[in-house]
């Protein structure tokens, strides 16, 4: 069934009952219900958590918090993996294939002001769980509840709770601190909660996820002067602004394969005063962001908008520079890993409800450092309804905790799949 024809009130309805379809009845229903069988504690865990959101690396008490429920499951785990990283480890009832998967989540909140007025609102002002992190967490934690009560794989898995998603890089952080080397890990995986899906459906596409995101400033260096007495003795940076402006735009109309996906967006420029209504500046800066999801277009883009950012500037007298900053790369999903993760979701929530041809977003996702190290996937989980609408990073933006079991028994899915578990 298509995404747009979903009946979200079936959806609603039968999150009492989700229907298994058959050669999967049993085991995902067990996932199912063991979290839904608790589902007071972990919308309390969860909602505690979103009271309390910490900006990245600033994670402190979200730590504490996640270290005590890993010491009340008797989970083992290491603090302080890329600053304030965390990785639990659970072994199956056998280790003798000597596989092993990480499950990841990202822990930290935005610098936005909620405005939600929930009885569990934050209590830290300019702080907001706005992205459904606490749901992350919250999901896993469920996820290795039943994982550790069940044990009913061969390998280990490994609980990756991460720092500082929102621009800090926190996923190269844990990389680098050496995340699989000191934690055998062969497969990664990671959901995000995604309110443009209805609640119940899930996506996973082959390839790219997410974009690469990269920032872009442009420095354009002019001559000022007096813009009604003597423009003629100016070299008006502003002018040559518009001019390259006009000229970017061309380049993923003209430069890009129309297959490809590309993005140039000039979200921001300064220069001269409001106030000083006829005077030239010497100086305007132009900001804005590219993204891609092929590191060939990518490489294209910035190499046009190097050569049309300084010609341009050079056939008006001025100068420019760009300066081009990669932030995260494009989220990959590999292949078989990314089959793997879609029957998962075809075992929890049934083939009609997993979207069969799911379109990339243009979010950035540092997530993307961990899949360039190892074979993963990155899952989109439908979180939307009636009264969750208000999308990511709104400061109107609550998780939604009817997704909580469906995401965590996707989650333990997905490691029982990857490492069966032989008689």
């Amino acid at each position: 069934m298509a995404v747009d024809e979903y009946d979200l009130m079936t959806a609603l309805e039968s999150l009492g009952h989700i229907n298994i379809r058959k050669g999967c009845q049993e085991m995902p229903q067990k996932i199912i219900d063991q979290i839904r069988s608790q589902a007071a504690d972990y919308e309390a865990l969860r909602r505690d958590l979103h009271a309390h959101p910490e900006l990245g690396f600033d994670e402190h008490r979200t730590v504490e918090v996640i270290c005590a429920a890993l010491d009340h499951l008797s989970i083992p785990y290491q603090t302080g993996i890329g600053r304030t990283g965390i990785v639990g480890v659970i072994p199956g009832r056998a280790t003798s294939s000597g596989r092993a998967i990480g499950l990841r989540a990202d822990m930290d909140a935005l610098p936005v002001r909620e405005c939600t007025k929930l009885d569990y609102a934050s209590t830290r002002e300019g702080r907001m769980h706005a992205c459904g992190h606490d749901g992350h967490v919250t999901m896993l934690l469920a996820a290795a509840d039943y994982l550790q009560k069940t044990r009913d794989y061969d390998g280990t898995v490994y609980l990756i709770f991460q720092p500082g998603e929102e621009g800090y890089n926190g996923g190269l952080e844990m990389v680098n601190d050496g995340l699989f080397e000191r934690f055998p890990i062969e497969q990664v995986y990671a959901l995000h909660n995604w309110p443009t899906l209805p609640l119940g459906t899930i996506a996973v596409p082959i390839g790219a996820v997410m974009a690469a995101s990269d920032i872009i400033t442009i420095k354009i260096q002019g001559r000022g002067g007096h813009g009604g007495v003597a423009p003629q003795y100016t070299v008006d940076p502003v002018l040559i602004a518009g001019a390259i402006i006009s000229a970017v735009h061309s380049i993923v109309g003209r430069n890009l394969n129309p297959l490809d996906t590309g993005v140039i967006s000039l979200c921001g420029i300064s220069g001269g005063s409001l106030e000083a209504f006829n005077v030239i500046p010497d100086e305007v800066v132009i900001s804005g962001t590219v993204r891609s999801l092929r590191a060939e277009v990518q490489e294209t883009i910035e190499s046009r908008l190097r050569e049309i950012v300084e010609g341009v500037a050079r056939s008006f007298g001025g100068s420019a520079t760009l300066e081009y900053r990669k932030g995260v790369p494009a989220t990959i999903n590999s292949e078989a890993e990314a089959l793997l993760a879609r029957q998962a979701a075809i075992d929890v929530v049934g083939v009609e409800h997993v979207v069969q041809q799911p379109v990339p977003s243009l979010g950035g996702e540092d997530f993307s450092f961990m899949l360039a190290e190892r074979p993963g996937a990155y899952i989109h989980l439908g979180t939307g309804d009636g009264k969750h609408c208000h999308g990511l990073h709104s400061a109107y933006y609550d998780f939604n905790d009817a997704a909580t079991p469906i995401g965590s028994a996707l989650l333990a899915r997905i490691a029982e799949l990857s490492m069966p578990l032989h008689a």
